[in-house]
């Protein structure tokens, strides 16, 4: 599980394909590894990887499956920048919201807007996750926890927007985003389990 509060910055260094999929080597100098281990979850840009090689004190590698390259965004580019959060404890201040780490779709950034010192973030949702997506309700995009100022439905989706401050648009890579960038999408847990509680009462 993971907060969707971002840790640190990472650059992907490497990427070396093998049969179902590609190694990354991950530059990370500001992730404290401290209390890292090989086996360890970090969440890549929204994404649970597995640390399996600890390459030296500011580097790793993370293998990453054809099936996680399709369900996601910005996992296998060279000199990529990645937003990189270890996995959380018991005990850990939750400062943003529960994450799994599981991304549940790509969406399309429509616009990124000067509005005084802040953006103005619109994103378009797939289809399939537009009926999970509420105003003021929480959202990771790449890995951020965020909250929607507004949803509006489209024929293929959703459009929501958020606001986002100076000091999260200089310790995420969001700051780099554009129209037309593509960015990882999961949705707040609650929403997940309300649908699957609703459901199992109808089938009854």
């Amino acid at each position: 599980m993971f907060t969707g509060i971002v840790q640190a910055i990472g650059t992907i260094e490497h990427v070396e394909p093998f049969p179902g999929g590609v190694k990354l080597t991950v530059h990370a100098p500001e992730l404290d590894f401290a209390d890292v281990v090989l086996g360890d979850s970090i969440s890549h840009n929204g994404a649970c990887m597995t640390l399996i090689e600890q390459v030296d004190v500011h580097r790793y590698r993370i293998d990453v499956s054809d099936e996680s390259l399709r369900c996601t965004v910005g996992l296998d580019v060279e000199s990529g920048k990645v937003n990189l959060e270890k996995a959380m404890r018991l005990g850990d201040m939750l400062g943003g919201h529960l994450v799994s780490g599981h991304v549940d779709g790509v969406g399309d950034v429509v616009s990124f807007d000067p509005v005084g010192d802040n953006r103005e973030l619109v994103v378009r949702a797939p289809k399939a996750m537009a009926k999970y997506l509420a105003a003021k309700g929480s959202v990771v995009v790449n890995g951020v926890s965020l909250t929607t100022n507004s949803v509006r439905d489209v024929e293929d989706g959703c459009v929501f927007s958020i606001n986002l401050i100076p000091h999260t648009l200089s310790v995420t890579t969001l700051g780099s985003l554009a129209a037309g960038s593509r960015v990882n999408l999961e949705i707040d847990l609650i929403a997940r389990y309300v649908e699957r509680m609703l459901n199992a009462e109808q089938a009854q």
